[in-house]
């Protein structure tokens, strides 16, 4: 499984757009484009196929987790209820 089967299967479980995927990577510093998104997310025999680099997935996988629990606290911070 590459990880652009795991970033479009995120996609889809998530329920996410390009809109909300460029902004959840917002989240980390990490700026894209809609065409490179819609490039990744092509059949690989496309000849706009971009690969989804370890790099992209990673800063996604991250902003993800922000995006779904919130940021982590500072240490000797308490968690908001």
């Amino acid at each position: 499984m590459t990880n652009n089967d795991i970033f479009k299967k995120l996609r889809v479980a998530h329920k996410l757009r390009d809109d909300d995927i460029v902004k959840i990577l917002e989240l980390v510093d990490f700026r894209i484009t809609k065409s490179e998104l819609n490039a990744m997310f092509r059949r690989e025999d496309h000849p706009n196929y971009m690969e989804c680099g370890d790099q992209v997935l990673r800063n996604f996988l991250n902003a993800l987790i922000i995006h779904l629990r919130g940021p982590m606290p500072k240490k000797g911070e308490k968690k908001k209820p």
